[in-house]
């Protein structure tokens, strides 16, 4: 129902940043609220971060500080500025869209196809 385009993924040192962004098309609610998961091989999908279509905001521990969401409404865009990034920030992020202005993606949420974020020397 919703097209979820991201970009913005690459290689990077640590101690380094890079800045996600994922644009939604489609059948979207201006209520939704959007977002980022992440996973590595072996592991289950993780909350990065979330933002509401009113602008709140709800982190992962390990990225509070560091990771900063945020979010155009007008252009169904957001997006996830990512400084003083670790080897264990390494994995694939993913956008979401949701049905609902939730802390967490629910079942009514979109996916993105992905894009690799690396930190490694």
């Amino acid at each position: 129902q919703v097209q979820l385009v991201e970009s913005g993924g690459g290689l990077v040192q640590p101690g380094g940043s890079l800045k996600l962004s994922c644009a939604a098309s489609g059948s979207i609610l201006r209520r939704n609220a959007m977002g980022w998961y992440r996973q590595v091989p072996g592991k289950q999908r993780e909350l990065v971060a979330v933002i509401t279509s009113g602008g709140s905001t709800n982190y992962a521990d390990s990225v509070k500080g560091r990771f900063t969401i945020s979010r155009n409404v007008a252009k169904n865009t957001v997006y996830l500025q990512m400084n003083s990034l670790k080897p264990e920030d390494t994995a694939v992020y993913y956008c979401f869209a949701d049905l609902w202005d939730s802390m967490v993606a629910t079942s009514g949420a979109d996916w993105g196809q992905g894009t690799q974020v690396t930190v490694s020397s």
